[in-house]
C-alpha cells in the first residue's frame, strides 16, 4: 500500500510547490544599489502575464470602489477582474497604474512586489469558512491607485486587511510584500486568523506587521517570512497590526514568561523547507559571501553531492539576517542575472546529477544534450530524480525589475524592467512609469489558446522546444537574446537624455517618445522568439538525427 501512496504523495507535493511557492522577492536600498536608485524585484508572478495601463480617474464623493475575487485569472477579458466580494469606500481622484496578475508600480514610482508565503494551518481560512475579502493582489491595485510614497502605503494595507479581513488567494498561504518608494523600501507580511471571523466580530481581519529595510542593505524573501524581533515603539522602522503579540499569545506559540524574545517568523511560520533555505542560501552566498561561514553546497566537481545525506547541513533559520550590506554594489543586471539562477554548481543544479550522464564513445562519460534545469514531472519520474526548485522557473508566468530614481521626473525614473514565461529564455524589456501604453503582443494572451500574436506564447514555445536539446538550444537563445538585452542597457543613459530634453520642452512629447521606444522592443522580442522557434523547429527536428 505505502508503495503505491508515496508516488500519489510525491506528485502532489511537487505540484503544490511548482503552483504556489514559486516567487523570489529581492530589495536593494538605495545605498547599496550600484546607481543609487532604489531597486525591488519579482519572479514568477500569478498566471495572468498580460500588462496594460489603468489611467488615473475620478470619482463622485461617496463612491464605492468594488473588491474584485479573479485579478488573476488570464482566462477572464483584459479588462474584467472577476467576482464582485465587496466594496471599499471609493477616492475622488486615482493614479495611474500598470495593471496585471500582481500590479507592481503606478505613475508616481510606488512600486510593490509579492510573495506567497507559508502561515500555520490554523491561520488559514476560505472563502467558504470566513467573512474575509480582501487579497493581496487586490490590496496592492488599492494601494497604487491612492498612494505616491511607500510607508504610506503599507499602514494603508495593514488598514484594509485589518477590517476587510485576509483572504489568501494562492492557495493557502500567507503573503509578503516588498513596498518601495524613490527613498525607502519596506517589507510587509500578512498572516491569517483562521475560519470564522467576520467584519462585525470585534477583531482584526489579519495579523501583520512591517520593517523598513536599511538603506545600505539588500535582503531577499523565498516564499518565506523574513521579520524577526520587532520593535514596535520604533515607528520609523517598525508598524504592526494591534495584535500582532496577542494572537501568538492566545494560540500557545509564544509565553511571554518564557524571557524569550518575540520572534515574529518563528511564531507565524511554521518550520522551514528547503525550498525557502536554499534561496536564502544561494542569495547570502551570492551577495554576502563573507557575512559568516555559509553552509558549503558547491559541487565542486562532484555529481553525487546532493546525494550524500551525511554531508547535507540542516541550518536554524537564524543564520540569515532580515537584510545584509552587500560586498559589491548591485545593480539591475546582478538582479537580472540571480532571477535566472538555476542553481549552477550546487547540489541544487537539477542538470548536475548522475541520471544525465551518458557513454560519450571514448569510454567515459559526458553529459547528456537533454539535461535541463526545468524536467517536467513525467521526465522527473522516468528519471527518478529528486525534485530542486529553482529560481528561474519555466512556469514563472512573468516578473520583473523595478528601478525607482529620485534624479529623475517621475515618469522618466520609474523604469519596470518586465520578462515574460522563463526569465532563463526571455530578455528583459524597460517599461517607464510615464509610459501611455503596453503593446499590444504584452497584453495578449489565453493560457487555453495559441496566439502568434502573443510575446508570452512566442517565449513559451520555445521555452518548450528546448526539450528537444536544452544544453543547445539554451546556447542558441543566448546568442541571440544576450546582445539584445546589452544593447538595451548600453543604450539607456542615451534613451533617457533625450527623454528628458523633450520632457523640459513638453512632458507628455517624452512619455510618448519613451512609450514608442519601449513598446518596440516588446514588438522586437515577439518577433525574435517567432524566428527562433522557426530556426529550432529546422535545427532540430528528428530528420537530422
Amino acid at each position: 500500500m505505502l508503495g503505491k501512496v508515496l508516488p500519489i504523495l510525491l506528485i502532489l507535493m511537487l505540484g503544490y510547490q511548482n503552483s504556489l511557492l514559486a516567487c523570489t522577492l529581492i530589495a536593494v536600498g538605495k545605498k547599496a544599489s550600484a546607481d543609487g536608485s532604489v531597486i525591488i524585484s519579482h519572479t514568477d508572478n500569478g498566471p495572468d502575464s498580460r500588462i496594460f495601463v489603468v489611467p488615473g480617474k475620478t470619482y463622485e464623493a461617496g463612491a464605492k470602489a468594488p473588491v474584485y475575487w479573479g485579478i488573476q485569472d488570464a482566462s477572464l477579458p483584459l479588462n474584467d477582474d472577476g467576482e464582485i466580494l465587496g466594496y471599499i469606500p471609493q477616492v475622488e481622484q486615482t493614479y495611474k497604474y500598470f495593471q496585471s496578475a500582481y500590479s507592481h508600480v503606478n505613475e508616481f514610482q510606488l512600486g510593490i512586489g509579492e510573495s506567497t508565503t507559508s502561515q500555520r494551518d490554523e491561520l488559514v481560512c476560505t472563502r467558504e469558512n470566513g467573512g474575509q475579502i480582501m487579497t493581496i493582489e487586490q490590496a496592492q491595485i488599492f494601494a497604487l491607485q491612492r498612494y505616491k510614497k511607500g510607508k504610506d502605503a503599507v499602514k494603508f494595507i495593514g488598514d484594509l486587511m485589518t477590517e476587510y479581513g485576509f483572504q489568501p488567494s494562492s492557495g493557502d498561504g500567507s503573503e509578503t510584500l516588498v513596498i518601495a518608494d524613490t527613498d525607502e523600501i519596506w517589507v510587509f507580511e500578512v498572516f491569517g486568523v483562521g475560519p470564522d471571523w467576520t467584519p462585525d466580530n470585534g477583531k482584526p481581519g489579519a495579523i501583520w506587521a512591517a520593517q523598513r529595510i536599511p538603506d545600505e542593505t539588500a535582503a531577499m524573501i523565498p516564499n518565506w517570512s523574513i521579520i524577526k524581533e520587532i520593535d514596535a515603539d520604533d515607528t520609523d522602522n517598525f508598524m504592526v497590526s494591534e495584535n500582532y503579540i496577542q494572537e501568538a499569545i492566545d494560540r500557545g506559540w509564544y509565553d511571554p514568561s518564557s524571557g524569550r524574545p518575540f520572534v515574529w517568523q518563528d511564531a507565524y511560520a511554521p518550520l522551514p523547507v528547503e525550498y525557502a533555505t536554499g534561496r536564502f542560501w544561494l542569495f547570502y552566498q551570492t551577495f554576502a559571501p563573507n557575512f559568516r561561514e555559509w553552509p558549503d553546497r558547491f559541487l565542486n566537481g562532484n555529481p553525487y553531492k546532493g546525494l550524500i545525506p551525511y554531508f547535507q547541513i540542516v541550518e536554524p533559520l537564524s543564520i540569515y539576517p532580515f537584510s545584509v550590506k552587500p560586498e559589491k554594489k548591485i545593480s539591475v543586471q546582478d538582479i537580472i542575472a540571480f532571477q535566472r539562477s538555476t542553481f549552477e554548481g550546487t547540489i541544487y543544479d537539477m542538470t548536475a546529477g548522475p541520471e544525465w550522464l551518458v557513454h560519450d564513445g571514448d569510454g567515459g562519460f559526458e553529459k547528456s544534450p537533454l539535461a535541463t534545469p526545468f524536467p517536467g514531472s513525467d521526465l522527473r519520474k522516468l528519471l527518478k530524480m529528486t525534485y530542486r526548485r529553482p529560481v528561474a522557473r519555466h512556469r514563472g508566468h512573468y516578473g520583473m525589475v523595478l528601478q525607482l530614481r529620485d534624479w529623475f521626473p517621475n515618469e522618466i525614473g520609474g523604469v519596470y524592467w518586465v520578462y515574460l514565461d522563463n526569465p532563463y529564455f526571455s530578455p528583459y524589456v524597460p517599461i517607464y512609469a510615464g509610459n501611455l501604453s503596453v503593446a499590444e503582443a504584452y497584453k495578449t494572451y489565453d493560457p487555453n489558446k495559441y496566439d502568434e500574436n502573443s510575446a508570452r506564447w512566442a517565449i513559451d514555445f520555445v521555452d518548450n522546444l528546448a526539450n528537444l536539446k536544452f544544453q543547445k538550444i539554451a546556447e542558441d537563445v543566448k546568442l541571440v537574446r544576450t546582445p539584445f538585452e546589452a544593447e538595451i542597457h548600453k543604450n539607456q543613459k542615451s534613451i533617457e537624455k533625450k527623454a528628458l530634453k523633450l520632457y523640459k520642452k513638453n512632458p507628455t512629447a517624452a512619455q510618448e517618445y519613451l512609450t514608442s521606444y519601449s513598446n518596440g522592443l516588446m514588438n522586437d522580442v515577439t518577433k525574435m522568439f517567432i524566428n527562433l522557434r522557426n530556426e529550432i523547429i529546422t535545427n532540430y527536428t528528428n530528420n537530422h538525427e
